[in-house]
């Protein structure tokens, strides 16, 4: 069996393409592969009625983000600064690298 892939990972900033946040930016907070499902700051708020714990003696409602489908986000370019679709090149060091499409800048 293969290991899922995904073409984001933590940290990375993506812009959302599709859904009720399309347009918006934001940091990637978690990468689900076998999902293919990420979770990105600030996007996809949800409310949740969590109960009364000991870390949370007062229980109540909490806003937090859920996941989103990874086909639904594009990477920023750090460089050209606009989303984009991502390329592997090998370095001549043996050393995969991801590459933005638009500008040719190597994003590792």
């Amino acid at each position: 069996m293969t290991k899922p892939k995904v073409h984001v990972r933590k940290g990375d900033t993506v812009k959302v393409i599709r859904g009720k946040d399309a347009g918006k930016k934001g940091k990637v907070l978690e990468v689900q592969p076998r999902r293919n499902r990420v979770i990105v700051e600030s996007i996809n708020k949800v409310k949740r009625h969590t109960r009364p714990t000991q870390g949370a003696p007062q229980g109540g409602i909490v806003e937090r983000e859920a996941a989103i489908n990874a086909s639904n986000v594009l990477m920023v370019c750090g460089k050209c600064n606009e989303p984009t679709r991502l390329g592997k090149r090998v370095l001549d060091t043996d050393k995969k690298v991801r590459y933005c499409k638009k500008c040719g800048e190597v994003l590792d």
